[in-house]
């Protein structure tokens, strides 16, 4: 499964920004779909996972109701929308897929199964 990222730039903080993430195969049939955020110097942190064909979703702790993550499976497309960016929402963003429907640990980046080459968000004050 290949996955390509798509959508970032340089924005002012409380701006929005719509990243994209398309797949070569069908996204209905992936387990989970997530987006992981990986800032200068730190390690990959959890952003949103749309699971089970984006039946459900959930998100990390800082997003706080600014991020919504979606799939559109007509089109094997994740989305993930962000509002209210601030400058610690800097970081390049990538998307990552899970075929195996085996339980596992969906805020762990190691766990997923394909990772896409990111797309680099920039937040300015």
């Amino acid at each position: 499964v290949q996955l390509q990222a798509s959508g970032g730039g340089l924005v002012q903080a409380g701006d929005s920004l719509r990243l994209s993430c398309t797949a070569s195969e069908r996204t209905v049939r992936m387990n989970a779909l997530g987006w992981f955020r990986r800032a200068p110097g730190k390690e990959y942190e959890f952003v949103a996972v749309a699971l089970w064909g984006g039946t459900t979703t959930y998100y990390g702790d800082f997003v706080k109701g600014r991020f919504i993550i979606s799939t559109d499976n007509a089109n094997n497309t994740v989305y993930l929308e962000m509002n209210n960016l601030e400058p610690d929402d800097t970081a390049v963003y990538v998307c990552a897929a899970r075929q195996s429907r085996s339980a596992f640990v969906y805020t762990l980046y190691d766990r997923y199964e394909y990772w896409g080459r990111g797309t680099l968000v920039t937040v300015s004050s």
